[in-house]
Protein backbone atom coordinates (compact mmCIF):
# COMPACT_ATOMS: atom_id res chain seq x y z
CA UNK A 1 0.00 0.00 0.00
CA UNK A 2 1.47 3.71 -0.97
CA UNK A 3 1.98 5.75 1.77
CA UNK A 4 3.13 8.91 -0.38
CA UNK A 5 -0.38 10.76 1.13
CA UNK A 6 0.02 13.33 -2.12
CA UNK A 7 -0.89 10.84 -4.56
CA UNK A 8 -3.49 8.49 -2.85
CA UNK A 9 -6.75 7.46 -5.07
CA UNK A 10 -8.53 5.31 -2.52
CA UNK A 11 -8.61 6.12 1.67
CA UNK A 12 -9.22 2.98 2.82
CA UNK A 13 -10.61 3.60 6.64
CA UNK A 14 -10.58 0.19 8.22
CA UNK A 15 -9.58 -0.57 11.74
CA UNK A 16 -9.78 -4.69 10.99
CA UNK A 17 -6.47 -5.94 9.39
CA UNK A 18 -7.81 -8.76 8.21
CA UNK A 19 -10.87 -7.08 6.12
CA UNK A 20 -8.38 -3.94 5.03
CA UNK A 21 -6.26 -6.82 3.20
CA UNK A 22 -8.74 -8.37 1.99
CA UNK A 23 -10.15 -4.88 0.23
CA UNK A 24 -6.60 -4.52 -0.87
CA UNK A 25 -6.50 -8.07 -2.69
CA UNK A 26 -9.81 -7.11 -4.08
CA UNK A 27 -8.07 -4.19 -5.71
CA UNK A 28 -4.89 -5.43 -6.41
CA UNK A 29 -6.71 -8.75 -8.72
CA UNK A 30 -8.55 -5.22 -10.59
CA UNK A 31 -5.16 -3.65 -10.86
CA UNK A 32 -6.76 -1.13 -8.69
CA UNK A 33 -4.06 -0.86 -5.77
CA UNK A 34 -0.83 1.55 -7.03
CA UNK A 35 -2.39 4.72 -4.86
CA UNK A 36 -4.18 3.67 -2.02
CA UNK A 37 -3.37 4.92 1.68
CA UNK A 38 -5.34 2.38 4.46
CA UNK A 39 -5.47 3.95 8.12
CA UNK A 40 -7.38 2.20 10.78
CA UNK A 41 -9.71 5.08 12.41
CA UNK A 42 -11.48 7.80 12.17
CA UNK A 43 -9.05 11.01 13.64
CA UNK A 44 -6.31 9.37 11.08
CA UNK A 45 -8.78 9.79 8.23
CA UNK A 46 -9.62 13.47 9.11
CA UNK A 47 -6.00 14.51 9.72
CA UNK A 48 -4.94 13.02 6.37
CA UNK A 49 -8.05 14.11 4.30
CA UNK A 50 -7.46 17.89 6.37
CA UNK A 51 -3.69 18.03 5.98
CA UNK A 52 -3.27 17.76 10.05
CA UNK A 53 -1.89 15.75 13.03
CA UNK A 54 0.88 12.92 11.35
CA UNK A 55 -0.12 13.73 7.93
CA UNK A 56 0.71 17.51 8.25
CA UNK A 57 2.20 19.35 5.53
CA UNK A 58 0.81 17.31 2.75
CA UNK A 59 -1.20 19.22 0.19
CA UNK A 60 -4.84 18.88 0.99
CA UNK A 61 -5.83 19.61 -2.01
CA UNK A 62 -4.63 16.74 -3.36
CA UNK A 63 -7.80 14.67 -2.76
CA UNK A 64 -8.40 11.32 -2.67
CA UNK A 65 -10.75 9.95 -6.18
CA UNK A 66 -12.96 7.76 -3.42
CA UNK A 67 -12.58 7.02 0.80
CA UNK A 68 -14.06 3.40 1.46
CA UNK A 69 -15.45 4.15 5.03
CA UNK A 70 -15.79 1.30 7.83
CA UNK A 71 -18.73 2.62 10.09
CA UNK A 72 -17.61 0.33 12.98
CA UNK A 73 -14.17 2.35 14.20
CA UNK A 74 -12.54 3.19 17.48
CA UNK A 75 -11.72 6.59 18.72
CA UNK A 76 -14.67 8.53 16.21
CA UNK A 77 -17.35 6.50 14.39
CA UNK A 78 -17.83 5.87 10.69
CA UNK A 79 -20.94 8.06 10.98
CA UNK A 80 -18.96 11.23 12.34
CA UNK A 81 -16.08 11.19 9.83
CA UNK A 82 -18.97 10.83 7.32
CA UNK A 83 -20.28 14.32 8.88
CA UNK A 84 -17.46 16.12 8.93
CA UNK A 85 -16.20 14.98 5.61
CA UNK A 86 -19.45 16.39 4.59
CA UNK A 87 -19.87 19.39 6.27
CA UNK A 88 -17.16 21.03 5.07
CA UNK A 89 -16.76 22.53 2.08
CA UNK A 90 -13.23 21.36 1.42
CA UNK A 91 -14.21 17.09 1.16
CA UNK A 92 -17.85 17.64 0.78
CA UNK A 93 -17.27 16.68 -3.04
CA UNK A 94 -15.13 13.56 -2.56
CA UNK A 95 -17.33 10.48 -3.02
CA UNK A 96 -17.38 8.51 0.60
CA UNK A 97 -18.80 4.76 -0.18
CA UNK A 98 -19.68 3.34 3.12
CA UNK A 99 -18.15 -0.56 3.27
CA UNK A 100 -19.57 -2.09 6.62
CA UNK A 101 -21.17 -5.22 7.88
CA UNK A 102 -23.94 -3.48 9.20
CA UNK A 103 -27.29 -4.13 7.69
CA UNK A 104 -29.49 -1.68 10.15
CA UNK A 105 -31.61 0.79 8.66
CA UNK A 106 -30.71 3.09 11.15
CA UNK A 107 -27.16 3.60 10.23
CA UNK A 108 -28.24 3.60 6.26
CA UNK A 109 -30.48 5.88 6.61
CA UNK A 110 -28.36 8.01 8.56
CA UNK A 111 -25.50 7.72 5.78
CA UNK A 112 -27.64 8.92 3.40
CA UNK A 113 -28.91 12.12 5.33
CA UNK A 114 -25.40 12.78 6.02
CA UNK A 115 -24.43 12.85 2.16
CA UNK A 116 -22.99 8.93 1.68
CA UNK A 117 -22.30 8.46 -1.93
CA UNK A 118 -23.36 4.91 -1.80
CA UNK A 119 -23.90 2.05 1.04
CA UNK A 120 -22.24 -1.53 0.68
CA UNK A 121 -22.81 -4.36 3.07
CA UNK A 122 -19.69 -6.14 3.03
CA UNK A 123 -20.01 -9.62 1.50
CA UNK A 124 -19.63 -12.77 3.97
CA UNK A 125 -18.06 -14.59 0.76
CA UNK A 126 -14.70 -14.32 -0.11
CA UNK A 127 -15.56 -14.40 -4.29
CA UNK A 128 -18.46 -12.39 -3.88
CA UNK A 129 -16.51 -9.78 -1.73
CA UNK A 130 -13.42 -9.63 -4.07
CA UNK A 131 -16.30 -8.95 -6.83
CA UNK A 132 -17.60 -6.33 -5.37
CA UNK A 133 -14.85 -4.47 -4.10
CA UNK A 134 -13.48 -5.11 -7.49
CA UNK A 135 -16.56 -3.16 -8.85
CA UNK A 136 -16.48 -0.63 -6.80
CA UNK A 137 -12.73 0.54 -7.69
CA UNK A 138 -13.44 -0.02 -11.44
CA UNK A 139 -16.29 2.46 -10.90
CA UNK A 140 -14.92 5.44 -8.75
CA UNK A 141 -11.44 5.46 -10.11
CA UNK A 142 -12.13 5.13 -13.75
CA UNK A 143 -15.42 5.64 -14.47
CA UNK A 144 -16.80 8.83 -12.60
CA UNK A 145 -15.61 12.05 -13.34
CA UNK A 146 -15.49 13.90 -10.15
CA UNK A 147 -15.48 17.98 -9.59
CA UNK A 148 -12.06 19.71 -11.53
CA UNK A 149 -11.21 21.67 -8.75
CA UNK A 150 -12.43 22.37 -4.59
CA UNK A 151 -12.15 25.41 -2.43
CA UNK A 152 -8.87 26.33 -1.14
CA UNK A 153 -6.84 24.33 1.98
CA UNK A 154 -7.32 25.94 5.22
CA UNK A 155 -5.37 25.06 8.64
CA UNK A 156 -8.22 24.03 10.93
CA UNK A 157 -10.95 21.73 10.27
CA UNK A 158 -14.59 22.34 11.43
CA UNK A 159 -17.06 20.03 13.18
Amino acid sequence: MNRSSDAVEILLVEDTPADAELTTLALKKHCLINNLLWVKDGPEALDFLFAEGIHAGRDCAAKPKVVLLDLRLPRLSGIEVLRRIKNDERTRSIPVVVLTSSKEDVDIDECYRLGVNSYITKPVSFDEFVKVVGELGLYWLLLNKGPHEGPKCRTSRTS
